[in-house]
């Protein structure tokens, strides 16, 4: 791993000790953990009374109510649960072009959400994908410790989740980030990732020269995964039809979102700092 991506990560969990993780409530329903959830379990936090049925803990009997009605009565306490973030970042060539600050930016935000989740008592996983999905070497330690990111994919989510899907905690929270510039139906990709989730956020990571078509004249255009490339003559008309189709994307991904239950935003890459008020917006971090 590249040394500039080190101080990325640090940067970033320097950034996340501001902020904690937002748990939504189907979080707290999920393994033993630290954290009082909704529903009966083993913790020491006493919650209600009911009666007794066979194959209960006759530990949790309550003697007294017994001496005194002749019903046997067992005493229920809050489930103890630990809530679980699933850090999916995109790790294709198109989030490295030369000049851009895609990469960068993208393991700063991994770090403060990595270390925001820690301080909302949450674990963390992160998965990254290129060729198949494949876990961060120490991707459970703070964000400083991760190995192993390069950003070489040659293929798209979609495609990688077919090789080697990731193996994602039920009830948990997903965060993807990604640049999304590939041409598959958003509306897969969300249904694969939102699936078994207590939270699904997706955040676009764009530099600013995603928004906006080259300038007029004489162009070779290369896909950085695949390497095909094609010659245009830029316009005016072209630049409107790129910027046009910028929007749409944008907008499929957003539908996709409202019907799957997820929510997305789009951030700058150059922007990083003064954006992140709009994780504060969507409730996906709260200052500490």
């Amino acid at each position: 791993m590249q040394e500039r991506y080190r101080q990325n990560l640090i940067e970033g969990e320097k950034a996340g000790l501001r902020y904690r993780l937002v748990l939504p409530q189907t979080a707290l329903t999920g393994r033993s953990g630290e954290l009082l959830g909704r529903r009966a379990g083993t913790s020491i936090d006493f919650q209600d009374y009911r009666e007794y049925h066979p194959g209960d803990d006759i530990r949790t009997l309550d003697w007294n109510i017994f001496a005194r009605s002749d019903k046997l009565t067992v005493k229920l306490f809050r489930e103890e649960v630990h809530p679980h973030l699933d850090l999916i970042i995109d790790t294709s060539r198109s989030m490295q072009l030369e000049n851009s600050p895609k990469a960068e930016a993208t393991l700063t935000l991994a770090g403060l959400l990595a270390t925001a989740a820690t301080h909302a008592g949450c674990s963390h996983a992160v998965w990254l994908a290129a060729e198949g999905f494949r876990r961060a070497e120490n991707d459970t330690l703070r964000p400083s410790a991760w190995r192993g990111i390069e950003f070489d994919g040659r293929r798209g989510l979609d495609a990688a989740h077919a090789i080697c899907p990731p193996t994602l905690r039920r009830l948990g929270i997903r965060i993807l980030i990604s640049d999304l510039l590939w041409p598959e139906d958003p509306r897969v990709t969300t249904r694969k990732f939102a699936e078994g989730a207590a939270a699904l956020h997706i955040i676009q990571l764009l530099a600013q020269d995603d928004l906006e078509p080259p300038d007029p004249g004489s162009i070779r255009l290369e896909d950085s995964e695949s390497g095909q490339s094609i010659d245009l003559q830029i316009d005016s008309t072209l630049q409107q039809h790129y910027r046009d189709a910028i929007k749409n994307h944008q907008q499929a991904w957003h539908e996709a979102c409202r019907q799957h239950g997820a929510r997305v935003t789009t951030l700058i890459a150059e922007q990083l700092t003064q954006s992140l008020h709009r994780l504060e917006e969507m409730e996906i971090l709260a200052p500490e």
